[in-house]
């Protein structure tokens, strides 16, 4: 496919790992191939094979950012992240398109043992140790149940095993990762896949670049915008 040469080329921001990975056959069936590979280049800015697009490499959990505040023409990031983001900024962003790419689930995990049928009775106090405050708050809301959040950014499974949590809300994919630290899933709270977002702005004044993209990104992911 070929884009229409701008003196600015358009800009995509994508996260290292699996969103990236996932990315990349939507980019080919567009007719783009990313030139360097993010694991082993140092570049935050990398080329592609046309010199309408060019991607930024950047945390997960800034993607929308990036977006949403015209750094980046679009984007591609995880309903998770999503859903947080938008709770502190909302606007800005469009989100057309569900791309069926990084499915997961969000759940509500314990240590193997821990009674959670009675510790999450109504009116009962939990302390769920989660970097989606926002999802965890919501959900136990809704059971009644009073939680004391513990932010943290990494290393959930660690939090029940050293008591400084009685459960942790995360995504889960295959589980391995809760098996090997003597965890368990108990509850399932949403199912979360990755999300393509544009800037309103940009969906505005650069239409005719980004339009052949979006097309060719919903056909590949099956989606109906």
């Amino acid at each position: 496919m070929n884009l229409t040469e701008n003196p600015k080329p358009l800009t995509l921001a994508l996260s290292k790992g699996r969103i990236f990975d996932e990315t990349l056959p939507l980019l080919e069936a567009a007719g783009i191939q990313v030139t360097e590979n993010p694991e082993s280049s140092r570049k935050l800015i990398l080329p592609t094979s046309s010199p309408a697009l060019r991607l930024i490499i950047v945390r997960a959990t800034d993607v929308p950012t990036y977006v949403q505040y015209g750094a980046a023409d679009f984007g591609v990031a995880g309903k998770d992240v999503l859903d947080e983001h938008t709770v502190t900024h909302p606007g800005g962003l469009y989100q057309p398109i569900d791309l069926n790419i990084a499915h997961c689930r969000m759940c509500v995990a314990v240590r193997e043992g821990f009674d959670y049928d009675e510790a999450v009775r109504q009116g009962s106090r939990l302390r769920v140790a989660t970097k989606y405050v926002h999802a965890a708050r919501e959900h136990f809301g809704r059971k009644g149940v009073h939680v004391d959040l513990i932010k943290l950014y990494g290393s959930m499974e660690l939090a029940p095993l050293v008591g400084l949590a009685d459960a942790i809300v995360d995504l889960v994919s295959t589980g391995n990762t809760l098996r090997a630290n003597h965890l368990v899933p108990v509850e399932d709270i949403t199912n979360i896949s990755a999300r393509l977002i544009v800037n309103q702005a940009a969906l505005k004044t650069r239409d005719s670049e980004l339009r052949p993209i979006l097309d060719a990104f919903a056909r590949a992911s099956g989606a109906v915008q």
